[in-house]
Parts: C-alpha cells; structure tokens; sequence
C-alpha cells in the first residue's frame, strides 16, 4: 500500500487517550469513525486485520467440520415469539432493535438461536444427518446503554456465531469439548493467552456456559484464575445462589486459592440442550422413528473485541508517553514499512515492488515533503512490525531492518530479505 492514498491525518501523541491508546491513535488518523457512541465505521488497517483474524478462525472451524453459513440481520418478529424470547429482548432487557411498518415488526439480530434452529431442522430430519454445526460471521446490534472502550463495548459489531445440532446430551457435551478446543486453537494462532472461565448462561439460556477471557488491566470482568491448570471462574458467580454448583464444575474446593485478575471476554459458548428446540418445536426422527429435540449448542467469539484486545496489549511506551502500537508479526496485515529519502526513491520503490511480487504486503511511505523523523513515527501509529529506512547513511547494499516492538536492528543484502521478511 502507499501511504499517500490512505491519507491518514495528522496527529498529536500527547492527546491520546491514555487508557485506550490504539484506538484513539485510529480515531485521530481517521482509520475508525465514530457517527455516533457505539457505532464506527472502519478504515484500511481496521478491516484488514479483520480479514486475517475472520480467516483464522475460518480455518479452525473448518478443520473439525463445521459448516460455513448466513443467517439473515432482519428477522421477523414471529419467530423470536415462537421461542418466548421476543418480550425478554424487547421490553424486559430492551436489548433488540425494531423496526415496525406496512410489513410487519422484525428485529435487528443481537443473535441468531432463533434463525438457527429453524435453519438446521429444515436441514436436518433425521438422526442420520447428526451431528451437525452450522457458524456465521455477521454483524449484530444490540441497545447498549453504555458504549465504553471504543470497539469494546458497542451498539454494532462482527461476531462468529455457532450453532451445533446434536442427538443426546452426551453427544451435545462432546461436541462443547471440541468446539472449546477449536477455540483454544484459534487464539493461540492469535497470540493471545486465553482463562476459560466458567460463567452465568444470562439470556441466552441451557445449563453450562464459559467464556473465553484474556487478562487486561481496563477488562470489565474479574475473572478467579488457577494457573496450574488454566481454569477460571468469573467472579460474579460467587454472588449467586447456586455458586457451589459452578464451583464443583471446576472442582475448587476453595477459591482464595484463585489469583484475581481484571479480563476482558473475546469469546462464549453454551450448552443450550433442548431448550429453543422444545420451545420452537424442532424435531428430529430417531432410529424408531420417533420425534425428538434437538440437543444444541451455540458458540460465539467477538471479532471487533479481539482486534482491539490486540491493538491495546501492544502499546508502546516512552517513560510515561505513549509512542504508539505495534502489532504481532503472524497476523499484522502490513509486515514492514519502507522509508526514505528522496535520493534513495528509486531504491525503494524497487524493494517495495519486489516484496509484493512475493506476497509480502508492505507500505511505502511515498507522501511529499515530510522529514525521517516523521515517518518513523508514523510507523508507531500504523502498528507496522518491522521498517526499513532509506536514510542518508544507507550504502545502497546494506538494508537495515528494525522490529519496531524491541528496536532491534539488523542488516541485510538485498537478497537476504525475502527470506527475513516470510
């Protein structure tokens, strides 16, 4: 990419929020939009992170079977009275958009357990089409009174949501083991060390949920963690009545043994059993040819969530000003970017060029009349993970290869970076 045409503005580092640097730092260089609290639209860096992140967990998905689908934003009324959910979303929690015309009432998808259901028993009959999961990655909307964090919490944002059609309970438990797996995997590809904790079901309902919660300082949630075994438990359990049923799920006998940790949740799953399949009357044959509910499942992960998880956790700092991020090589979306000076133009369009021709995305800061000195920093703000500068001292062999996280240089001849740079 050539950064003259993402035409990123101008920003001062010393009015950035100091909680929520990257985002801000985003905001100001125009690559996030806010039209209103909660609601962002997203520029170059934002979305093509998001594309590496969505690919990954396409794959993971994949990997163990699981069937990639589309179920629609705008659902009808009908079907969320059908699973006795519509007054809980609307009135209850006011949860949902609506929208009410000529046509009818629809709400705006918070989640999609009601399309789901429907959507799998049509496709599903019989018991020799289980098991089966069907996932999406869409946008939702939800009426959140209280939009903090920047892309934390918002009224707008892309989930992966799942959804697992299964025979038995134990069926039902079996596939929750894998899709917990599968989800270990997907963030350790992100690099991000993930508690799964054992959490309240809330609205959406069934008996056993988790939540996959990543440690951070600004987290909403406190999570109890035990180490020795990457186990937690939201401590918001403590407070209900039932407590010891959670806590025997994890066999802790006593949870002053559990380190506290501030978290922020990126991803849930639940088992739901047969709670929107007896209640929308879904039913699958079984071998004697008798109907039955289905035992189901739904798994979600937060893909505006993790992306802000990782632009925050890779805040750099100098003493006590923020310098900007830089983001982990495996998934950021530009691996290097090349500076120079105007003698060396050519040099460097010629490097850029040929990282291209090989699959290696760069930026090259190719914008009129700026110093060394400035687009350095723009490199920070960009959270590009390697640069090479071009400068006055360069000798026209030796190509001198930052990581922008630990300042570490090295220098290479120009047949020597394909290989540094892959």
């Amino acid at each position: 990419m050539r950064l003259s045409r993402l035409n990123i503005k101008k920003i001062n580092l010393s009015d950035i929020d100091y909680n929520y640097s990257g985002q801000d730092i985003l905001m100001k260089l125009g690559e996030l939009y806010q039209f209103e609290s909660g609601i962002y639209g997203y520029g170059n860096l934002w979305t093509k992170l998001e594309r590496i992140v969505e690919n990954i967990i396409i794959e993971e998905l994949d990997k163990v079977g699981c069937i990639h689908v589309e179920f629609p934003k705008l659902q009808p009324k009908e079907i969320w009275q059908r699973s006795k959910r519509w007054d809980t979303y609307t009135k209850d929690g006011d949860i949902m958009f609506t929208l009410n015309n000529n046509l009818g009432e629809y709400g705006l998808a918070p989640t999609a357990e009601e399309c789901a259901t429907l959507f799998g028993a049509n496709r599903l009959p019989s018991y020799k089409n289980l098991p089966a999961i069907y996932y999406q990655i869409s946008e939702k909307f939800r009426k959140e009174i209280r939009c903090r964090g920047f892309l934390f919490r918002t009224r707008t944002f892309v989930m992966m949501d799942a959804y697992s059609f299964d025979k038995t309970e134990k069926d039902m438990q079996k596939t929750y083991e894998l899709m917990h797996n599968v989800y270990l995997n997907i963030f350790k590809r992100l690099g991000i060390k993930i508690i799964p904790t054992v959490s309240d079901n809330g609205v959406i309902g069934g008996k056993v949920a988790e939540e996959f919660q990543a440690i951070m300082n600004l987290g909403e949630d406190i999570t109890l963690y035990d180490e020795n075994n990457n186990i937690g438990i939201n401590k918001e359990i403590l407070e209900f009545e039932n407590k010891d049923e959670y806590l025997t799920q994890l066999g802790v006998n006593d949870v002053a043994n559990l380190k506290e940790y501030n978290t922020v949740e990126l991803g849930n799953n639940f088992q739901l059993g047969t709670k929107y399949s007896e209640t929308m009357q879904q039913y699958y044959t079984d071998e004697n040819g008798e109907k039955k509910p289905y035992y189901m499942g739904c798994y979600g992960i937060g893909l505006g969530r993790i992306i802000a998880y990782l632009i925050e956790s890779n805040i750099l700092k100098e003493g006590n000003k923020i310098k900007g991020f830089s983001l982990p090589y495996d998934i950021a979306p530009y691996k290097v970017q090349i500076i120079y000076t105007e003698d060396n133009k050519e040099e460097a369009e010629k490097i850029y060029k040929y990282l291209l021709d090989n699959n290696i995305q760069a930026i090259l800061d190719d914008r009129d009349n700026l110093t060394i000195g400035n687009r350095i920093n723009d490199v920070y703000v960009l959270g590009t993970p390697r640069m090479i500068v071009l400068g006055n001292r360069f000798d026209g062999v030796n190509y001198e290869v930052e990581d922008t996280k630990t300042g570490k240089k090295e220098t290479f001849k120009f047949d020597e970076l394909l290989n540094v740079l892959k």
